[in-house]
């Protein structure tokens, strides 16, 4: 639950500042007219992002169980895939986000108010579609081997709703955040839950049929951790730590975080200010 809150909050804050920007953008260049082809683009990339996660919810059902393992693998991966893009996106893009957003905004308007639903559609579908696809992957592997995934699905949407109300704070001027501080707290968070999603991914491509055998296990520390022990459902709610682990799950988790945090440190590590020629001569002049 802890894991899928923070996904909700994360996902839905990027979101949510999408559509702060667009529509403070528009009420204070006097565009107000226009603020309901935001809310039309707003609303369908929610009713796009909601259908495609029933889609995987309930798609699969029905397929043989190697099937669905090989499936739920796949896009396991894929969404680990997504989310590490995203991640790092995030961490470059921030800072310009804003101005970006309003020149769409500016060419949109001059197209068209359809042109404008889609603008909105897009900006906010982009992340409506990556968080649904997270959020299941994640899901699917915090809940394997217990029997309700409700849990996982509560603090989602505890999340997003948090999100929306940090988001519709900042609009309002009654709440300030310092969101590279956010974005990057956050962000190595994500590394270490979506290393589990791709565990987990590489687990069921492994009873799928697509990977070597499940058979060789790394540890095996079921006895001391049970699944259902408290201990046990903390762990697999926040990292998805599996007490029988193989040796590839293993493997693939421990070379995910070294080489993806590794660039992620270094990617929002602050940058020395570059030093001006004339300044850096008259530096060395002076200790001449």
């Amino acid at each position: 639950m802890i894991a899928n809150f923070l996904i909700g909050l994360r996902e839905g804050l990027e979101a949510a500042l999408v559509v702060v920007i667009l529509v403070a953008y528009l009420v204070k260049t006097g565009r107000r007219d226009l603020l309901p082809a935001v809310w039309t683009g707003v609303a369908l990339a929610a009713g796009i992002s909601l259908g495609f996660g029933a889609l995987l919810t309930f798609g699969p059902r029905g397929l043989d169980d190697d099937t669905q393992e090989a499936i739920g693998g796949v896009l396991s991966v894929v969404a680990v895939g997504f989310v590490t893009w995203m991640i790092f996106w995030m961490a470059r893009s921030a800072r310009t986000l804003s101005t970006e957003l309003k020149s769409a905004v500016d060419r949109a308007a001059l197209a068209g108010r359809a042109s404008l639903v889609g603008v909105a559609m897009l900006a906010v579908g982009r992340e409506g579609l990556e968080t649904a696809l997270f959020l299941w992957a994640n899901t699917q592997a915090a809940a394997r081997g217990t029997r309700s995934d409700a849990l996982p699905l509560t603090g989602a949407l505890l999340g997003l709703l948090v999100a929306v109300g940090i988001a519709a704070g900042s609009y309002r001027g009654a709440l300030r955040i310092n969101l590279s501080k956010f974005f990057a707290w956050t962000g190595g968070f994500l590394v270490v839950v979506a290393a589990g999603v791709l565990a987990y991914g590489v687990h069921d491509l492994q009873e799928g049929g697509l990977l070597p055998e499940a058979n060789a296990l790394a540890f095996d520390v079921s006895r001391q951790i049970p699944p259902t022990s408290v201990a046990g459902t903390l762990l697999k709610g926040v990292f998805n730590f599996s007490p029988r682990t193989t040796v590839l799950e293993a493997v693939v988790w421990v070379a995910y975080v070294a080489v993806v945090l590794t660039l992620f440190i270094r990617a929002i590590r602050p940058r020395p200010a570059a030093v001006a020629p004339g300044a850096t001569a008259e530096r060395e002049r002076v200790h001449a």
